[in-house]
């Protein structure tokens, strides 16, 4: 039996990618088992790359493994981009890739095989839960917003005009231009996630940069929808700097340590003492526009409060596995559209697919009901 220090040289310079490739040519015979397993582990490797800051492979310990898992979690239950099901299935295969690493002497033991790696895993109720937005729920939930903000300039209901203008501008981009939450709105855990700037937004060439799933810039659609509601947005929230974040936070403590970290914790505290009449919240979001100090983006899981609220008050009850309008409904919804319409190439660019036989998996029920459709023109 080998040595630690012996394992330790073995997986030297070794790459989680050069392993998961190793592991998928010698180990997984089946052609449809590697073509499944192929995605999920190559996603692993460059999480371990781009999250954690992991090349070698003997570098892996179980608190990393945990933030795997952790990962996992906020894309079943805060994204709804997967299910408990897909996420459990896809740790499954990370911790045999990892077995199969110690058997070949590339770790000393398994770091998937901890109560610490597996804790945060979100429980498999065995529901596949998923969500489109229907046509009538996006119609009543985009008139409800617009009379939202009609409401907020008449002064008929408690909430700001910024922010209802704001919150219409969510729902519109949410609707229309098939980016996932992660790439619109902040995300605490990943510092490179901050949320869209006023910067990447192109209203000439009607199309938006977003830091996508691939974890490089993407190029997203922009339509007429879009573009008015958010040009109305920009008017009213008249950004100082194009860095300013599109869907500015509402959070108080937060916008608060931002300025305290930039201009300094007696600055902020002398301001709130001196502010006379003026609120807090007032007074914080002048210091941001005075020393042009961008206010934190809205998170992903303040737009998921959100949606809960709105989906509330406007009176819609979804059918399905969630009582509220998801973030990853609206854009199952739009891909949705466009593969039942016939364009499911135009499905696959504006989901940013990286192939079309991942649009075509994503809408297997709507491809198949296009067959028995078919069918049943042919024998009637």
């Amino acid at each position: 039996m080998s040595t630690p220090s012996e394992r330790r040289a073995h997986s030297q310079g070794k790459t989680v990618q050069d392993a998961v490739e190793r592991y998928l040519t010698y180990k997984i015979q089946a052609e449809g088992s590697r073509t499944t397993m192929r995605s999920p582990l190559m996603g692993f490797a460059e999480f371990c790359r781009d999250e954690l800051g992991i090349e070698d492979i003997g570098d892996l310990e179980p608190a990393d493994v945990r933030r795997y898992s952790e990962d996992l979690y906020d894309r079943t239950k805060i994204d709804e981009e997967i299910s408990a099901s897909t996420a459990q299935t896809y740790f499954a295969y990370v911790r045999a890739f990892l077995s199969w690493c110690v058997r070949d002497q590339l770790l000393e033991t398994n770091p998937a095989d901890t109560t610490e790696a597996m804790d945060p895993l979100p429980e498999d109720d065995g529901k596949r839960k998923t969500q489109y937005w229907s046509e009538d729920e996006r119609e009543q939930l985009i008139n409800y917003v617009t009379k939202r903000v009609d409401m907020a300039l008449e002064g008929t209901i408690r909430v700001d005009r910024e922010t209802a203008f704001r919150d219409r501008a969510i729902v519109v981009m949410l609707d229309g231009t098939g980016a996932r939450g992660a790439e619109l709105f902040s995300d605490p855990k990943d510092e490179k996630r901050d949320g869209l700037r006023w910067s990447d937004v192109d209203f000439e060439e009607r199309s938006i940069e977003v830091y996508g799933k691939s974890r490089d810039y993407e190029t997203a659609p922009f339509p007429e929808s879009v573009h008015d509601v958010l040009e109305r947005w920009r008017g009213l929230l008249d950004p100082p700097t194009d860095e300013w974040p599109v869907f500015p936070t509402g959070h108080y403590q937060s916008k608060r340590q931002e300025l305290v970290e930039s201009i300094g914790k007696e600055a902020v505290s002398a301001a709130l003492e001196d502010r006379g009449d003026a609120g807090k919240t007032e007074v914080l979001d002048r210091l941001h526009r005075e020393h042009e100090v961008p206010p934190p983006s809205i998170s992903k899981e303040g737009v998921r409060r959100l949606m809960k609220r709105l989906t509330k008050e406007a009176g819609i009850e979804p059918d399905g596995d969630y009582d509220y309008l998801t973030l990853h409904g609206a854009r199952r919804a739009l891909g949705r559209d466009l593969y039942a319409s016939g364009l499911s190439e135009k499905a696959q660019e504006a989901l940013r697919h990286q192939s079309i036989e991942t649009t075509h998996e994503a809408y297997s029920d709507t491809k198949m009901k296009d067959v028995s459709d078919s069918i049943d023109e042919v024998r009637d």
